[in-house]
């Protein structure tokens, strides 16, 4: 697995396309960084770019892109927005007066904040390592002020952004001279080009703004309602870890409610989003749908879909069609076109990818089974033959529910089908991971076994593959186990002219089973853990006994239905 490692710096600046094109340049030039999104705001004069690579690959191409950004943004003309009756250039409200002062995004430098974020293979560690690799040679080469924050910083008071940017680049000459404000990296001391920079580890953090047709006052307002820190320490809002502000977006003619959903586990997009609905119904504001600043995990879109599945008493299993149910209900067409294939980080990277036994044709899989090679085999074959099988059941599910021959059954049919769908889904990576166990059992064979060190390791590894070669073919059986109840209640009451495909289904299931069983049976011979053999024949012969008498009982159902 590629260990990769996302990187979100953002820029100060979002009007000079030439400046935003450089930076943009500066950081895809670095072997091994993928650029995947540039996102300027003209409104905020601020760009954030996103781009994914190694943890050596991003530390490089963050610093490229501070390289860039030296040359060409002058924090001293950094303009900003003159609102109000009171000119500034930060965005904040006075409760007082209840008179909201907006100017560009709050910042303390020309690379405001670089966060590093780990995507795959690597762990939050590593992006804190990230973060103090970069801080260290961005001070060194650049010459400028660097503190750390989120679970790169050990300091309590300097864990967060707002917490570092309190005061912003106005404040920072006399902030930086203080010594609890000294830098992590970098000279204590105010650089008027530059300002300073936040470099950090954290958690996927989703920006994400909702549309509101009013007036930068309401949708501060609502933001209230909705951050962590609410108004105050006596009226928190009601999301944990967010946090969020109100302006006017000029470009789009909209107000926007613009939150950073720290944990959208804890905090989703939908949960923002209904909430702000609610509140603005109070108000009798209206929502005009909403926006993803940068990626978003494939996770988030899917645990709002569910939602709105919930809510909505829907049936929808599709990845493809809960996503599009997501984009839907959340409006995020509403500003800009939202492509998944753009937006969503998983379907950017590539974090999903078929193996290359699974991304053959039929033919060519049937022809590289029939090779002369032991691989791939009969576990392989066994996976394929399971996921035709529960493929088949799915599909018999599909042509009952939406029949208004069968509308009576919809209900029983959304509870069958998903089930039967999964399973097929997860037989799928068994058919490479079967070839990929035995081809590491085979590789360990290799292993030099001239020392009694050599050959102690050389055994380890020997056992350590066939207990891969053996648990791979052991969730087919697993697998397999969890589909028999709704193929039988299947058989019972689906639809009857697709009677011989559910008993072409049933008999695929059950050699794939058989198929499995022996492929368990074939590896245990040579492992030394008697323990671990002992519960694996039981557990494997039971469900080949099962398997034989639901697939018995299934076709037999089949049989007697007219």
């Amino acid at each position: 697995m590629a260990r990769i490692v996302e990187c979100v710096p953002n820029f100060s600046e979002g009007r000079n396309k030439e400046v935003i094109d450089a930076i943009a340049q500066a950081i895809a030039s670095v072997d091994g960084c993928s650029l995947l999104d540039v996102d300027p705001g003209v409104s905020t004069n601020r760009t954030v770019y996103t781009f994914v690579g190694s943890p050596e690959s991003v530390v490089e191409g963050a610093l490229n892109g501070a390289r860039m950004a030296m040359q060409l943004i002058d924090m001293t003309s950094h303009q900003a927005f003159e609102v109000d009756l009171h000119r500034s250039t930060s965005s904040h409200i006075d409760e007082n007066r209840s008179t909201l002062i907006l100017g560009e995004h709050k910042r303390l430098g020309a690379l405001d904040v670089c966060p590093f974020i780990p995507v795959q293979g690597v762990t939050m560690d590593d992006c804190v390592q990230c973060a103090k690799i970069f801080g260290e040679r961005a001070a060194m080469e650049l010459g400028i002020p660097v503190y750390l924050y989120g679970y790169a910083s050990n300091t309590e008071y300097r864990k967060t952004v707002p917490q570092i940017r309190a005061g912003e680049y106005e404040g920072l000459a006399e902030k930086i001279k203080k010594s609890e404000w000294k830098p992590d990296f970098g000279p204590a001391e105010f650089i008027p080009t530059w300002g300073a920079t936040i470099a950090g580890a954290r958690k996927f953090l989703i920006a994400y703004n909702i549309n509101i047709l009013g007036t930068k006052e309401q949708a501060h307002r609502l933001a209230l309602n909705l951050r962590s820190q609410g108004r105050g320490p006596d009226q928190p809002g009601r999301l944990s870890e967010c946090q969020g502000m109100g302006w006017y977006l000029e470009e789009a003619n909209v107000a926007q409610v613009s939150l950073n959903l720290l944990d959208y586990r804890q905090a989703g997009m939908h949960t923002a989003f209904e909430g702000c609905v609610n509140d603005a119904r109070e108000l009798k504001l209206a929502i005009c749908g909403s926006q993803i600043v940068g990626l978003v995990p494939l996770e988030a879109m899917l645990l709002t879909a569910d939602f709105y599945i919930e809510k909505e008493n829907l049936f929808i299993v599709g990845e493809d069609q809960k996503i599009r149910l997501a984009i839907e209900r959340l409006g995020l067409n509403s500003i800009t076109p939202f492509d998944p294939k753009t937006r969503i980080i998983e379907y950017m990277v590539g974090d999903v990818e078929d193996g290359p036994l699974v991304s053959m044709s039929l033919r060519q899989f049937i022809y590289s089974l029939g090779s002369r090679s032991s691989a791939p085999g009969g576990g392989s074959a066994s996976a394929a033959i399971a996921a035709m099988g529960a493929a088949l059941a799915t599909m018999v599910g599909w042509l009952t529910y939406g029949n208004k021959k069968f509308e009576a059954l919809d209900s029983q049919m959304r509870t069958l089908i998903p089930p039967l769908r999964q399973a097929m889904l997860d037989f799928i990576p068994m058919i490479d991971a079967d070839t990929n166990a035995f081809s590491g059992f085979m590789e360990a064979k290799k292993l030099s076994k001239t020392t009694p060190e050599e050959e102690e390791k050389r055994e380890k590894a020997l056992q350590d593959g066939l207990r891969s070669a053996v648990e791979v073919p052991l969730n087919v059986i697993k697998t397999a186990t969890k589909v028999w109840n709704p193929m039988v209640e299947l058989a019972k009451i689906g639809n009857i002219n697709s009677k011989s495909d559910l008993q072409v289904g049933a008999r695929s299931l059950e050699t794939a089973v058989w198929g499995a069983f022996h492929n368990v049976k074939i590896n245990l011979d040579d492992i030394s853990d008697e323990n671990f053999k002992k519960q694996v024949v039981h557990e494997a012969e039971s469900s080949l006994e099962n398997a034989q008498e639901k697939c018995k009982e299934i076709l037999k159902i089949l049989e007697e239905r007219e």
